[in-house]
């Protein structure tokens, strides 16, 4: 016969199902860069993480990050909506609960903070 109690709630990530009650496992900062890597910003064809445009990524235990970042230059055309995106970006990660994103200015940015595949990809050697 049918047992008309109620199954548990269950949600769909792509690690599986989490069952009712539980939360996906803490995010982790490699899971995050590369959510990050997928911003660009559209005048530069290398992605933020690359070209050391993010300073900090804190991760607490109950999934919320906290990220500082900064932009080649305060008077960048992308200003508003890089920080957004960015946001975006580690909402889709799973396990993260919250995220915020801050733009800082201290230390300012120079080219000294990119990578060496990025200064590669725009002749900066």
């Amino acid at each position: 016969m049918n047992d008309p109690t109620p199954m548990p709630h269950t949600s769909w990530t792509p690690d599986g199902e989490i069952a009712a009650g539980q939360t996906a496992a803490r995010p982790t900062e490699d899971a995050l860069i590369a959510a990050i890597a997928n911003v660009y910003d559209p005048e530069i064809p290398v992605n933020i993480y690359e070209l050391g445009l993010i300073y900090t990524i804190d991760i607490q235990d109950d999934g919320r990050v906290k990220v500082e970042m900064t932009l080649t230059a305060p008077a960048c055309p992308s200003a508003q909506e890089l920080p957004v995106q960015v946001q975006e970006a580690i909402m889709a990660v799973p396990g993260v609960t919250d995220c915020e994103v801050e733009t800082v200015w201290d230390p300012p940015w120079d080219p000294s903070r990119m990578t060496e595949e990025a200064r590669l990809q725009l002749n900066m050697y």
